[in-house]
């Protein structure tokens, strides 16, 4: 077959239109996008808030995207092995907080990975006691502590939950130095198994959540698996969003008195502890950034809308879109608050 220059000249321009084309469709998403989450459930708020997110994100850009629920391990590894924008993945504090704590499995993720945008703050973290508790307020919890009394705290170690306990022995640190000592944790596991630490007199104090355990503060005062809210960690602002309704038979007022400043929690001498629990995009590293301004223009639009924060509040969650650059910002920010927490209550 004889080339002409012509047909040289023809195929060279093809090659780079194709080469171009390649380049235009490497900085778009994908047709078909995994969503893995930190979490392998699939009733829990991980799984439901990603799905919320997902579905809108999907319809906004024509796309597939299919929510993956496979636990934070296996979550932070299929996003090391894809940087093609085909794996995303959603999580929340966990994912730093992990880290912070030394749970294995948990890399930095400001330094390992991308961080994209906030979408939604769950605002149920909470503790409780048992409605037959000496203890009726963090206050008489405090006041234990300094007296000399042991105040046993069930968590399960190593991030969202710990967060809450390491919060109560730093306040008691600011209020009656030593008597942090006193505030002692029985670790343990899921929501559950928490519980029934509670029901078998194992603890005095349990981490939960307003979700899971608001059926259990409506139970009749001599019910052995009755409890009441003694401290929700949210932020009020955060608590302030809440339908007024609230959830189940506990209005978004009462939720207020169990949050700050009604009830005080000191993370120093001026200011108390708040916590919530957000969550964001994380992205592998190489991640073109083309695709990490489509995923922040998309959500923006999907925000200005109105309607995904309808369906987040239906589900109690809070609204809380930030973009890439203001949600590193962000949550960079309270990283460092919760690390020098964590680093007082361990410090000699």
């Amino acid at each position: 077959m004889t080339f002409t220059r012509r047909m040289i000249l023809s195929f060279a321009a093809a090659t780079v239109l194709s080469a171009s084309s390649y380049v235009a469709v490497a900085q778009e998403l994908p047709r078909n996008v995994r969503l893995v989450i930190g979490s392998k459930s699939t009733g829990g708020d991980t799984y439901q808030n990603s799905a919320i997110v997902a579905e809108a994100l999907a319809e906004k850009l024509g796309i597939n995207v299919k929510v993956d629920a496979v636990g934070a391990t296996e979550a932070f590894k299929a996003l090391n092995r894809d940087s093609r924008g085909t794996t995303l993945m959603i999580f929340h504090d966990q994912s730093y907080l992990g880290n912070l704590y030394g749970v294995q499995g948990y890399a930095n993720p400001f330094e390992g990975y991308k961080i994209g945008p906030t979408v939604a703050i769950n605002p149920g973290n909470a503790y409780l006691v048992p409605k037959s508790s000496k203890y009726q307020s963090m206050d008489d919890i405090f006041a234990a502590a300094k007296a000399g009394d042991k105040v046993r705290v069930a968590i399960q170690p190593g991030g969202v939950s710990e967060i809450g306990f390491s919060a109560m022995k730093n306040a008691a640190k600011v209020l009656s130095p030593g008597s942090e000592a006193n505030i002692v944790a029985v670790n343990t596991g899921s929501q559950s198994d928490k519980n029934q630490t509670m029901w078998d007199d194992l603890a005095d104090v349990i981490n939960g959540s307003i979700q899971a355990n608001e059926q259990f503060t409506q139970l009749p005062d001599d019910d052995r698996k009755a409890m009441r809210f003694v401290w929700i960690t949210a932020r009020p602002a955060t608590l302030e969003q809440a339908p007024a309704q609230g959830m189940g038979n506990t209005t978004r007022d009462q939720m207020l008195k169990f949050a700050a400043p009604e009830t005080k929690v000191p993370l120093d001498d001026s200011e108390n502890f708040t916590f919530d629990k957000e969550f964001f995009f994380l992205y592998n590293q190489d991640m073109d950034d083309a695709i990490v301004q489509q995923i922040d223009t998309a959500l923006t639009e999907i925000y200005a809308a109105g309607e995904i924060q309808k369906r987040q509040k239906e589900a109690f969650f809070i609204p809380n879109f930030l973009p890439s650059g203001e949600a590193l910002a962000h949550l960079q920010a309270k990283r460092s608050t919760y690390e020098q927490v964590i680093k007082d209550i361990t410090s000699n």
